[in-house]
């Protein structure tokens, strides 16, 4: 009997897969980056075809390194970045563009126009979503515009959109001719066009983005059997689970109860908050969106807060200012100074996310004396993600009225102790974090998993999570709203950069 989950983990930066045990352990791990394409200022692309043949090379990899094959597999599950934006052609199965990324600001333009006929708002009680240039609508519809032949293509139903799952799907299940062209409710509510209420794309918001319907994938739970797939090295094996990688990572961490909440800190940062089977619209600038749906229960919803720049800052630093020579560093230089110096460094690099939703914004680091250094500057950095996220937790707070008791923790930066400590001072709340790390990944397995039968309950998933390291705030009220107060000084600095 097949007793083991593989799960594809497509990220920002690279895509990895892991191969996990019925005890959620992992077994085996492979990971590939890939190209960041950076053509103008603000543009952000992928080549979608690169991300296909990684993907192939981590699942062998992955498998490899387990000692298993696809006929050990009891399903497999796909997590990835989300928003980010393809479109391809049916009969070739090539990218008709490369993909625009979710960090793609390219769309000001059309934004402007949008927000000109209705204001940000406008479509929030429907889609749960601010107008904004981080989602799908508006990128779909860039390349619908500006692609040669692309609208034509999709009115004949012979171009595809999806975001990055749609996309890796569609080639796992044969490609050309055989493909099964869908997407989970999940990434679907990041498209801004679909109900949250029906779970269906919307008649008034294809309208109003010209977006053909014969273009969008089918919309299909987070955990089931969707097909098998026809390629190596998993022909054969039952593809059961999709999730957008921050709903995933809320799945991995267990989080299946209203107000259990969790932040993954990858290249942005992604707080989610479970709100439970009814949505809450957000007064505070979040976004509710759909949390998962397994099966054919009903959907639960969360609130998300989205920060754009977190472990990218580290990367500017290391690869832009060459501060540091790998990202490890910038905790033993933030630890050379005691404190940040009056330091603020805000990285709206594209804008500020939530819960400002500030476009014009751009980055600033605020503060400078001659008694600033290196030191002052890479804590400064740390310490922006950790301001950020209590914003962001603030509002949620607000917006849910639901207790929040602690905030479990993911993603590559939560091995910075300075960082942990910090985000548990600053937020006056436990920090902690599981000892199983790679929970997005787990999430895309759970979902999977729960779909074939490998676990049986929510109940069961939320038996193996375990705690690796709890974080206590020490840091004294005082010292925290002096730190809230130039933190908020240097946002508003920042504010109108760009007009």
């Amino acid at each position: 009997m097949a007793k083991y989950l593989a799960a594809i983990d497509q990220g920002t930066t690279s895509t990895r897969c892991l191969v996990f045990d019925p005890d959620g352990q992992s077994r085996g791990v492979a990971q590939m980056p890939h190209a960041q394409l950076f053509p103008r200022p603000g543009w952000v692309e992928h080549d979608p075809e690169e991300i296909w043949r990684n993907t192939l090379e981590v699942l062998q990899g992955a498998l490899a390194e387990a000692g298993i094959a696809a006929r050990d597999l009891a399903a497999l599950g796909v997590t990835n970045q989300r928003e980010t934006t393809v479109l391809w052609d049916r009969r070739s199965g090539k990218p008709l563009h490369n993909a625009l990324v979710w960090q793609d600001t390219r769309v000001e333009t059309l934004l402007t126009s949008c927000l000109l006929r209705g204001g940000r708002d406008r479509y929030r009680a429907k889609t749960g979503l601010p107008l904004a240039t981080y989602f799908s609508a508006l990128k779909l519809q860039w390349l619908l515009r500006e692609v040669p032949g692309a609208r034509e293509l999709a009115a004949a139903g012979d171009a595809l959109f999806g975001t990055i799952d749609s996309w890796l799907i569609w080639n796992l299940t044969g490609g050309v001719g055989r493909g099964l062209h869908l997407t989970d409710v999940t990434n679907a509510s990041r498209t801004q066009l679909m109900d949250l209420a029906t779970l269906a794309w919307d008649e008034d918001l294809l309208r109003d983005f010209e977006i053909p319907r014969a273009v969008l994938p089918r919309i299909v739970s987070s955990s089931q059997v969707y097909g098998e797939a026809r390629v190596a090295p998993v022909v054969g094996v039952n593809i059961a689970g999709i999730l957008g990688d921050q709903q995933a990572a809320l799945v991995g961490q267990t989080c299946f109860a209203p107000g259990e909440s969790k932040n993954t800190y990858g290249t942005g940062c992604f707080l989610l908050m479970n709100t439970g089977e009814a949505p809450v619209q957000s007064r505070a600038g979040l976004i509710t969106t759909v949390a998962y749906r397994f099966g054919t229960a009903a959907p639960c919803y969360a609130l998300e807060g989205s920060i754009a720049i977190a472990g990218a800052l580290v990367q500017w630093l290391r690869d832009n200012l060459r501060l540091i020579g790998n990202s490890a560093e910038i905790e033993t230089l933030a630890r050379e100074v005691e404190d940040n110096g009056d330091v603020y460094f805000v990285p709206a690099f594209s804008g500020l996310y939530a819960p400002h939703w500030q476009e014009s914004a751009r980055g600033i680091v605020a503060g400078l004396t001659r008694f600033a250094n290196g030191g002052h500057l890479a804590r400064a950095a740390l310490e922006a993600t950790a301001f950020q996220t209590r914003d962001v937790l603030t509002a949620m707070a607000r917006d849910a009225q639901i207790p929040i008791t602690e905030l479990r923790v993911d993603g590559g930066m939560v091995g910075n102790e300075l960082l942990m400590q910090f985000q548990a001072d600053i937020l006056n709340l436990c920090v902690v974090r599981p000892l199983t790390r790679e929970t997005t990944a787990l999430g895309a397995a759970y979902a999977a998993g729960l779909a074939v039968g490998m676990w049986a309950s929510l109940e069961e998933l939320k038996s193996h999570w375990a705690i690796d390291e709890r974080w206590v705030p020490a840091m004294s009220e005082s010292r925290r709203n002096e730190l809230c107060q130039g933190w908020h000084k240097a946002i508003e600095r920042s504010l109108g950069w760009r007009n």
